[in-house]
C-alpha cells in the first residue's frame, strides 16, 4: 500500500510517500499561504515524479492544516450571525469576567475587541429549556424565521445557534436549522449541540461561533482539496489531522472545521511517539521546530496528554474541544533578531517567514535571522539547503548580523551569531520545563525527539542543559509532522453532561446516555466506510469532587453500567487527582460531570523499517570537514573547530562518532556537541547521548 502525508506550515509543506515495501520518499516546498492546496498539490505531483509513480498509485491521503488555526490567529473569518435564547445576547461579550492582567486599568479583552459575532448579529428569540432538559418556553417558530430572513438581508456567511441547556435538550436548536435551511439554505450552520454538546455555557457558545467563524473559508479549502485529490486520483478521499490526534473525513472536517484546530502540532507529538517506540525509547519530549515556531510535547510512555479545559484556547478564545497536549512558541529558523531602542537584545517571536524569508535567502529580507546566525556559525553551508537545490548567500547573513546586530551591541560577530542561538535555545529550554517538570515529569525520565527542518540544530543543547539523556534524530526530521499522519486511526469523540455523584449514580441515565454516544461514535465510522471488525469504543469521564469548579478526564472501564463500574471511575479520579495536584481525597464524594465515547476506526499505520548495518565505522559517510562556530563547556567563548561533515543517507545502523559534528540530508542538519556520542540505531535514528551522561 502507498500512503501520503502532507503537514501544511507556516513557511513550508512538508510531504511523505511511504510504501509498505519500505521506499520513503520526502519533499518539502515553498508553502502557498494564499491557497494551501496549490501547494500541497504540486508537492504531491513532484513527489510521485521522484517516486516514479503516477499519483493515482496513492491509495491513502492523510493531511495536516493550519487554515484554521490561522484564521482565528489573524482574525479574518467569515461574517456570523448568532440566534440564541432571550436575554442571553451578550453572553459571549461578557464572557468570565475575567481579565488578561487583573490589575491594569486599561487594556483591551482580545474576545472583545475582536468579536467572533458582532453585537447587532447576535439576535434572540423566546425559547427555554431547563438544565433536566424539559421544555419551559416552545420556541417561537415565527420569530426565528424574522431573524433567520433578517441575518440573509445581511448576507452573513454563517449563522451559530447557541440555546440554553440545548446539550440535554437539542430539539429546538435542530427546528431552528429546519428554518434556517429553508430560508437560507447557502449559510454555514454551527448548532453548539452539535459541535460542543456539553454545559458550560460560555465556553459552549464560544466554540459554536468559533465554528461558524471558521467553517466557510475552512469548508470550502477541504472540499478543493478532495475535489483536486480526486481529479488526480490520489486516495480513496482526504483524512486530516483534528486537534485530538485522530483523523476525520472529509466530509466530517467540512461540518465541524473547529476540530482542525492545532491539527498539524499534534500530527508531530504522533510522529514522535511513533519515533520513540521504534528505538525503544516510548516515553518522549518532542520539540518541533520550524520556520515559524516551536512545538513542545511531552508523551509519557507514548501516550498523548489531553489539556484541561482552562487551557484549551486557540488565540484568544475558548474553543471547548479535545486538545492534545501540545504548545507553541514563536522561535524558529526565521525568528528575527533586533536590538531595540533601549538596546535589549531580543529572538522572535517575529519570523521573516518564508517571503522574504532569512537575509541569506536574497529575497528581499534584510533582518537577521536564527538562520543567518546558523550559516554564520558554519553550521548551514551553502550547499546544505535543500541538498543544494536552494540557492542561498552566506554573505548576506554576515552583512545582516554585522549591521543589526553586533556593531549595535559593540561585539564581534561571532557571539552576535551565538546569542541568537542561545536566546532562542533558551526559549525552547523554558518551553519544555513548563510542560514537564512544573506538571510533574522529570525530563531525565525522557528523550527528546529532534523534529522539522531546524530541531536537530538546537536539540542538542536543550538536552545538555535540561539534563535529558538521549536525542533521537529521526531518519527524517524535517517531514515528522507528515510521518505522525500515517501514524494514528480515525477517531470521534462524542461527549454529553449527565451530573451524577458517586454516593447516588443515577445508573440508568449513565447507561443510557452511554449506550447513545456509543451508537452515535460507531455510526459515523460505518458512515466513513470503516468495516464492523476496524471499530473500538474507548470511554472516559469528567469528574471532580465537590466544590470544584473544573474537571479532570479519566478512562472509564468497559462493560455494564453497575456500582463497581462507577466506584472504578471514582477511583480512577483519586489517582489522577493526586498526580496532578499532589493529593487525593479519598473520603470525598466524586461527580461525574460528562461521560465521552470515542469511536476509533483503525487504519493501516505505517512501520519503520530496519537499516542496514554497517559497524562502529562512520568514516564512509564522511563528506568534508568545515570550520564551525561550538563552545567548550563552562566556557563562555566561542571557538572555531574543524568539524566533520557526514552525509546522513550514507550512515549505517551501527555507526558511532563523536562530536563535534554536522550531520547533512535534504530536510534537515543536525548537530552533535563538542564531547557528545552519536549512534545510528537498527532503524536509522541518531542517539545523541549527553556529553555529561
Amino acid at each position: 500500500m502507498k500512503r501520503i502525508g502532507v503537514d501544511v506550515g507556516g513557511t513550508f509543506t512538508d510531504l511523505v510517500l511511504w510504501d509498505d515495501d519500505g521506499t520513503v520518499t520526502v519533499h518539502k516546498t515553498p508553502s502557498t499561504n494564499h491557497d494551501p492546496s496549490i501547494g500541497t498539490m504540486d508537492g504531491i505531483s513532484v513527489l510521485a515524479e521522484q517516486a516514479g509513480i503516477d499519483p493515482s498509485e496513492i491509495e491513502m491521503f492523510f493531511h495536516g492544516t493550519t487554515v484554521a488555526t490561522n484564521i482565528v490567529l489573524e482574525h479574518n473569518g467569515s461574517d456570523v450571525g448568532m440566534i440564541t435564547t432571550d436575554g442571553f445576547r451578550d453572553l459571549l461579550h461578557i464572557a468570565r469576567k475575567k481579565r488578561p492582567l487583573n490589575y491594569s486599568n486599561y487594556q483591551d479583552l482580545p474576545w472583545q475587541k475582536w468579536q467572533l459575532v458582532p453585537r447587532r448579529n447576535r439576535r434572540t428569540v423566546p425559547e427555554r429549556i431547563a438544565a433536566n432538559g424539559d421544555v419551559i418556553t416552545p420556541l417561537d417558530d415565527e420569530a426565528v424565521r424574522r431573524e433567520v430572513r433578517l441575518l440573509r438581508e445581511r448576507k452573513v456567511a454563517a449563522i451559530a445557534v447557541a440555546f440554553l441547556h440545548a446539550y440535554r435538550n437539542p430539539t429546538h436548536e435542530q427546528r431552528v436549522k429546519e428554518i434556517i435551511l429553508e430560508e437560507y439554505p447557502e449559510v454555514f450552520i454551527s448548532l453548539s449541540s452539535e459541535v460542543a454538546p456539553q454545559y458550560r455555557e460560555y465556553e459552549r457558545f464560544s466554540t459554536t461561533a468559533l465554528n461558524a467563524f471558521v467553517g466557510p473559508k475552512t469548508s470550502t479549502y477541504v472540499a478543493n482539496l478532495a475535489r483536486k485529490a480526486a481529479e488526480a486520483q490520489v486516495g480513496e478521499d482526504v483524512h486530516l489531522m483534528t486537534s485530538a490526534g485522530g483523523l476525520v473525513t472529509s466530509r466530517s472536517a467540512s461540518e465541524i472545521p473547529v476540530s482542525l484546530l492545532t491539527s498539524g502540532v499534534v500530527a508531530g507529538l504522533l510522529g514522535g511517539c511513533a519515533i520513540g517506540k521504534a528505538s525503544g525509547f516510548p516515553s518522549v519530549i518532542t520539540l518541533d521546530v520550524g520556520g515559524t515556531s516551536a512545538d513542545v510535547g511531552v508523551a509519557p510512555d507514548g501516550r498523548l496528554r489531553m489539556k484541561h479545559l482552562l487551557d484549551t484556547r486557540i488565540g484568544d478564545y475558548h474553543a471547548m474541544i479535545p486538545m492534545a497536549e501540545v504548545d507553541t512558541i514563536g522561535a524558529g529558523g526565521g525568528s528575527v533578531a533586533v536590538v531595540d531602542e533601549g538596546g535589549m537584545f531580543r529572538v522572535g517571536p517575529r519570523s521573516a517567514g518564508a517571503y522574504p524569508g532569512p537575509a541569506c535567502y536574497d529575497r528581499g529580507g534584510v533582518e537577521p535571522t536564527s538562520t543567518d546566525a546558523m550559516m554564520v556559525m558554519g553550521w548551514l553551508r551553502e550547499d546544505s539547503f535543500l541538498s543544494g537545490t536552494m540557492a542561498v548567500k552566506p554573505e548576506l547573513a554576515v552583512d545582516a548580523i554585522r549591521e543589526h546586530v553586533a556593531e549595535k551591541l559593540g561585539t564581534s560577530l561571532e557571539k552576535a551569531a551565538m546569542g541568537i542561538f542561545t536566546i532562542l535555545a533558551h526559549s525552547m529550554t523554558e518551553a519544555i520545563s513548563l510542560h514537564s517538570v512544573r506538571k510533574g515529569y522529570d525530563p531525565r525520565d525522557f528523550s527528546l525527539v529532534a523534529e522539522g527542518g531546524a530541531g536537530p540544530l538546537y536539540a542538542w543543547q536543550i538536552a545538555e542543559q535540561l539534563g535529558i539523556p538521549r536525542v533521537i534524530v529521526p531518519g527524517h526530521p524535517g517531514i515528522t509532522s507528515a510521518v505522525g499522519l500515517l501514524t494514528t486511526d480515525i477517531r470521534y469523540e462524542v461527549p454529553t453532561t449527565v451530573w451524577t455523584s458517586s454516593d447516588e449514580p443515577d445508573l440508568a441515565l449513565i447507561q443510557s446516555e452511554m449506550d447513545r454516544l456509543a451508537s452515535e461514535a460507531g455510526n459515523q465510522l460505518r458512515a466513513d466506510g470503516i468495516g464492523e471488525g476496524d471499530v473500538t469504543l474507548e470511554r472516559s469521564v469528567d469528574c471532580r469532587y465537590v466544590g470544584q469548579g473544573y474537571e479532570l478526564r479519566v478512562p472509564a472501564p468497559d462493560g455494564e453500567i453497575t456500582a463497581e463500574w462507577v466506584q472504578q471511575v471514582a477511583d480512577a479520579f483519586h489517582e489522577a487527582h493526586g498526580r496532578t495536584y499532589s493529593q487525593r481525597f479519598d473520603d470525598k464524594s466524586v461527580q461525574l460531570v460528562n461521560i465521552r465515547v470515542t469511536g476509533v476506526g483503525a487504519v493501516p499505520h505505517v512501520q519503520i523499517q530496519e537499516i542496514e548495518s554497517g559497524g562502529t565505522d562512520a568514516s564512509a559517510a564522511l563528506k568534508t570537514t568545515t570550520r564551525a562556530l561550538f563552545w567548550e563547556r563552562d566556557s563562555a567563548e566561542p571557538i572555531w573547530v574543524e568539524t566533520p561533515v557526514f552525509q546522513r543517507e550514507k550512515l549505517l545502523a551501527g555507526n558511532t562518532f563523536t562530536g563535534p559534528a554536522i550531520v547533512e540530508q535534504f530536510d534537515s542538519t543536525t548537530i552533535v556537541g563538542i564531547g557528545q556520542k552519536a549512534t545510528v540505531d537498527k532503524v536509522g535514528h541518531i542517539i545523541i547521548e549527553r556529553a555529561s551522561a
